[in-house]
């Protein structure tokens, strides 16, 4: 008995015969259209192996392997796979995915799985990788207190925040997954976005639709939430040592109180995006919002507070100042939120999560995105104008600015033409970079000492 599996360039199963349903114990109309093919391997192997698989079919025509696979009912078997790219009329047409043909035997298959790849598993249950977007707006304040004078702000602070944030971070993370595979939202999505090999950068990364770690068998739902709660006890012990920080530097409570409270909202925000009865993430554009104000103006002005060798006094121009550094940095963060929306447009509708692109569709939700990338072009004209000195000034409004307009048209144009295709995989990937790479820009012009 043969099984052979066709799947899209994502692993989607696009076709599969009798032997394939019977080799692995699925009804097919569970699998076409609905499952990708990572769910017949042990996650660790997906994680170590398919990817290069892929590449090696591409390059060479075909792959052949001994590998493990999974059947429905848990069960592992030892089997030997080709892997072929399919094409839409021949080869000089467009690839149009994988074809892979399996057949049990009997011998012991042992793939080792190495360090990396238990790293990998762990960057890939916790996606620690997207914790930049909460890591950024930290340095980003560094880098302004270096830049506009010596010894304004604790190294150690710093050192200590940016731990803080990640832990309480990979709290949010854990705990979004926990209740979105407990509400079933990740179980009815099935045309999430995965970066596969589109990108180098990003390679084999989940996009939107969850981490699928659970589903994958990387992890258990009781597991993640376990993790959940230990990032959030290491978040509490960092966050205490900050505080105590704080008050001896500057011998005041007014640093420390003010950046708990902004930790509170934000490790609340975290936790209630997708946890019941708020869930922000389908509350009619406050999932939006909140994910603006975690992180941008809110994380900036809370990092303010926590690493500052000196009292800020609230409402102060310092106080609006590190407020204001934030909006641009939001704005574009909240891109990623936004775009990554399109892929689970049908699945979120579907258990009512009530986001902006659910709720006015994908055709006029591209005018939001569009409203964000201008007012993060105007929030940078005002900080140009107001709160960094003349050279950074200058840079501003030659440089970044310019940059900013360029790369946002690019991602506009293609959100506009491509919002109800799979091709929007690669503005989804460029949002993302367009994200680090203005990240970047923005450190290194305000760290740019007098």
């Amino acid at each position: 008995m043969k099984s052979v599996i066709i799947c899209d360039m994502e692993g989607l199963i696009t076709n599969l015969n009798d032997g394939a349903a019977k080799m692995f114990g699925y009804d097919p109309k569970n699998l076409v259209g609905i499952k990708r093919v990572s769910i017949f391997s042990p996650g660790e192997i997906v994680l170590q192996n398919v990817l290069g698989w892929l590449k090696d079919a591409n390059e060479t025509g075909e792959h052949v392997t001994k590998t493990n696979f999974v059947r429905k009912d848990g069960s592992t078997f030892n089997a030997r796979i080709k892997i072929t790219p399919n094409f839409a009329n021949g080869k000089d047409n467009p690839q149009t995915g994988y074809c892979g043909i399996t057949e049990v035997i009997d011998e012991d298959v042992n793939i080792k799985i190495n360090l990396g790849t238990k790293i990998i598993k762990g960057v890939a249950i916790t996606r620690v990788g997207f914790a930049s977007a909460s890591l950024f707006p930290v340095f980003l304040i560094g880098c302004y207190y270096a830049g506009i004078g010596d010894s304004l702000f604790s190294t150690l602070s710093l050192t200590l925040t940016t731990f803080g944030i990640l832990f309480f971070h990979l709290f949010s993370n854990l705990y979004n997954d926990y209740f979105d595979v407990t509400h079933g939202t990740d179980e009815a999505n099935t045309e999430y976005f995965n970066a596969g090999m589109n990108s180098p950068i990003l390679k084999g990364a989940q996009l939107s639709g969850g981490s699928r770690a659970v589903e994958l068998g990387l992890i258990t739902l009781r597991g993640t939430k376990n993790l959940a709660n230990i990032m959030f006890v290491l978040g509490l012990l960092t966050a205490a040592g900050i505080l105590y920080i704080s008050y001896y530097n500057t011998g005041s409570i007014s640093n420390a109180y003010y950046a708990a409270v902004i930790a509170l909202i934000g490790v609340l925000v975290g936790y209630f995006y997708t946890a019941k009865p708020i869930r922000l993430s389908s509350r009619y554009g406050l999932g939006e919002l909140s994910i603006f104000l975690s992180f941008g103006p809110l994380l900036t002005l809370g990092t303010g507070f926590a690493i500052a060798s000196e009292t800020i006094i609230p409402y102060t121009i310092e106080f609006y100042n590190i407020l204001l550094l934030g909006v641009p940095i939001g704005l574009l963060t909240t891109n990623i939120l936004f775009i990554n929306q399109y892929p689970d447009y049908t699945s979120d509708k579907k258990v009512g999560k009530n986001h902006l692109v659910v709720l006015l569709g994908k055709k006029a939700s591209r005018w939001i995105y569009a409203l964000n990338s201008t007012l993060a072009i105007g929030s940078l004209y005002i900080i140009s104008k107001n709160i960094v000195n003349e050279t950074q000034g200058t840079l501003f409004l030659y440089f970044l600015i310019p940059v900013t307009m360029f790369y946002s048209y690019y991602l506009i144009s293609g959100l506009f033409k491509y919002y109800n295709s799979r091709k929007l995989i690669t503005y989804n990937i460029h949002t993302i970079y367009f994200h680090m790479l203005f990240s970047f820009l923005y450190m290194i012009i305000l760290a740019n000492f007098q």
